[in-house]
């Protein structure tokens, strides 16, 4: 006879690709880095066209 306990258990065995589930894999440092995009390109980008745009009028 089956508890409530082992039909739950069963049923998470068929979700071992959920990436939320997997709790022993190691952490992977893109993962980690890929949601702080949308903020630090724009911010690198303006720091980089400041910078080229000094050189250019120190230059000239």
């Amino acid at each position: 006879m089956s508890t409530p306990a082992d039909a739950a258990d069963a049923s998470n065995q068929g979700h071992a690709h959920d990436p939320h589930a997997a709790a022993g894999r190691p952490v992977d440092a893109a993962e980690q880095v890929v949601h702080l995009m949308p903020i630090v390109l724009p911010v690198v980008g303006g720091v980089l066209m400041f910078l080229l745009a000094f050189i250019a009028v120190h230059m000239a």
